[in-house]
């Protein structure tokens, strides 16, 4: 069976399953634009409040598929690039995408795909779930912004530890550092992840989106330029609509239902 992209709904949420249970969920180029245009389609539907990214049976995805990047070395070095270009096509739209995106993990999160885990806003990880920069186990460095994400987010010491030695790493282990927000019981990521998917989309999604844009671009701005965005998404969600409803609804001792 082919690599494919099952896209389901639960409410409001899309839920993304990678599917390729012959090659423990492997990614492929298929599954890449097909991720991109799921995005896509779930961005223009305000219906859809929010993604989860899980993978189908007992585990997330094992990554690149060795086999192809086998075949892969008989070709131009062309043909690998493009197919690397489709992976980063993908992980910049997660990035980018102005819903929150959660990565439901059981199993094993490997190569790109802890990366694509990483390029999430949130990441439920069932407590016996491991994860694995395993590039350098077959002499290969990262792809996917692996080096990106974590240097991000952990001590460059601990980033070679992961990204050097390619040594499991548990999901328990990972929650201590921060990277992983939820543990779950085995079998219940993705139910776990589906209540926060719940819970984002119960929040307005303008106000959503400024926070994620804030977020994605304070690493590279200076503490002048973060304050003049925060100044601007201000403003713009004080005069949204939701603004009301929250504030009217947060004074009354109400539930907010905004647009």
């Amino acid at each position: 069976m082919s690599a494919q992209l099952h896209s389901t709904s639960q409410g409001r949420t899309m839920v993304l399953t990678l599917s390729n249970p012959g090659q423990r969920n492997a990614l492929g180029p298929a599954m890449y634009a097909a991720g991109v245009e799921a995005l896509n389609v779930a961005e223009t539907n305000p219906e859809i409040r929010s993604v989860v990214i899980t993978g189908e049976g007992a585990l997330f995805s094992a990554g690149g598929n060795l086999q192809r990047l086998q075949d892969n070395r008989q070709q131009e070095p062309s043909v690998q690039a493009e197919s690397i270009e489709g992976l980063h096509n993908w992980i910049e739209a997660i990035r980018t995408f102005p819903k929150p995106v959660v990565a439901a993990v059981e199993g094993a999160a490997a190569g790109a795909g802890f990366s694509l885990a990483l390029a999430c806003d949130f990441i439920v990880a069932a407590s016996d779930a491991v994860f694995v920069m395993a590039y350098s186990n077959v002499a290969l460095s990262p792809d996917g912004g692996a080096s990106w994400s974590l240097a991000q987010a952990l001590p460059r010491q601990l980033v070679n530890e992961l990204l050097l030695c390619g040594e499991r790493i548990s999901a328990e282990r990972l929650h201590t550092l921060g990277l992983v927000n939820r543990v779950a019981q085995p079998g219940q990521a993705l139910d776990d992840a589906l209540a926060l998917a719940e819970k984002l989309n119960a929040r307005a999604p303008n106000t959503l989106a400024s926070i994620k844009e804030l977020v994605n671009e304070a690493a590279g701005n200076s503490l002048t330029r973060q304050l003049a965005l925060e100044r601007d998404h201000f403003v713009r969600n004080l005069h949204h609509a939701n603004a009301g409803i929250g504030i009217t609804a947060f004074l009354a001792k109400q539930t907010p239902r905004y647009d």
